[in-house]
């Protein structure tokens, strides 16, 4: 408690975690996932994944080398960017698409913005998102057991019924790390008992999708829950959204966030021309997240101030 009393340039209260220490624990906490898709998709994946996080550590390695910068490698944020651009592909993908993939997340969407903590969206997802729009084809080419087919999300746009049992276990066509519910709901966890991350943008968002799918999708409970445990909603809500540094700090803005991606994300499921849209919401979402911790910025303490809400409306603040 003396550490609290020190007069001292503001942050007044520090946490000990290092950057070093949260992102080793995100890194720890999407292994189960990871072990998981190597065994669905074979030593492919294993490989896309040692390839991707290679380029992306290399990427910023190289980059601050050659402009005589710190090197920021050891923090293992360029990790875990790498295992989230990794996880998010096909097993099937050529070798050198996550290649530019993780050059394109890690110079042109990190570095160029001056590195770890002032990248205004979430670097895996741009660089997820580039690929989509340049390769649409090897992006969505999903394979199970030599076999191709649509995955879950494109087969219920079709009129098919899903085996819901199927899909939370995780024996479905899919991108590396997305499959399996039980593994992502494992890291999770993991996540929540370390103080990582917390559940409210998460548990916002997921609940968001399902309540916008229930309404808007013929009011079926089956259904609402096979859109839940399908595609990158379980991945990108506790892995993506929650990224510090494009998330609203504010809990009321951290609320809001999860709702405007949910409602965007059910847009897309819905009525898109593309049957996914978690990485295409949450990186939309990431634009809006300056304004949405000036509306909820919430007024001092003890003095006459105006809340954020109150500021955008020009109205008066409350004393």
């Amino acid at each position: 408690m003396e550490n609290l009393f020190k007069v001292s340039s503001s942050p007044h209260v520090r946490s000990n975690d290092s950057t070093q220490e949260i992102m080793m624990d995100v890194a720890i906490a999407m292994l189960p996932a990871t072990v998981f898709g190597v065994y669905q998709f074979g030593m492919r994946a294993l490989l896309v994944l040692i390839v991707t996080v290679a380029a992306c550590v290399l990427s910023e390695y190289v980059y601050e080398k050659a402009l005589h910068k710190p090197i920021t490698i050891y923090d293992f944020s360029a990790v875990v960017t790498g295992m989230i651009l990794g996880l998010n592909m096909p097993a099937s993908i050529p070798i050198w698409m996550p290649v530019l993939g993780s050059i394109f997340a890690i110079i042109i969407v990190k570095q160029l913005y001056g590195g770890l903590g002032q990248n205004f969206m979430n670097p895996a997802l741009a660089a997820r998102c580039f690929l989509l729009i340049s390769f649409a084809g090897p992006m969505s080419a999903f394979t199970l057991d030599g076999w191709s087919g649509a995955t879950p999300l494109a087969a219920m746009r079709n009129g098919s019924t899903m085996d819901l049992a199927a899909l939370f276990v995780g024996k479905i066509p899919g991108t590396i790390g997305e499959v399996s519910v039980i593994a992502l709901l494992v890291g999770a966890a993991y996540m929540v008992y370390k103080k990582v991350i917390t559940l409210r943008i998460p548990v916002t968002y997921i609940v968001t999708v399902a309540v916008f799918v229930f309404l808007f999708g013929g009011m079926d409970p089956y259904y609402t829950a096979c859109q839940v445990c399908s595609g990158g909603l379980i991945f990108g809500a506790f892995f993506m959204a929650t990224d510090y540094v494009t998330s609203p700090i504010t809990p009321a803005g951290q609320i809001v966030f999860g709702i405007l991606m949910g409602v965007i994300t059910g847009v897309f499921r819905l009525w898109g021309a593309s049957a996914e849209g978690v990485s295409y919401a949450i990186i939309l979402s990431n634009l809006f997240v300056p304004l949405i911790e000036r509306v909820t910025l919430p007024a001092a303490f003890g003095r006459e101030g105006e809340s954020g809400l109150s500021k955008l409306l020009g109205g008066k603040g409350a004393k």
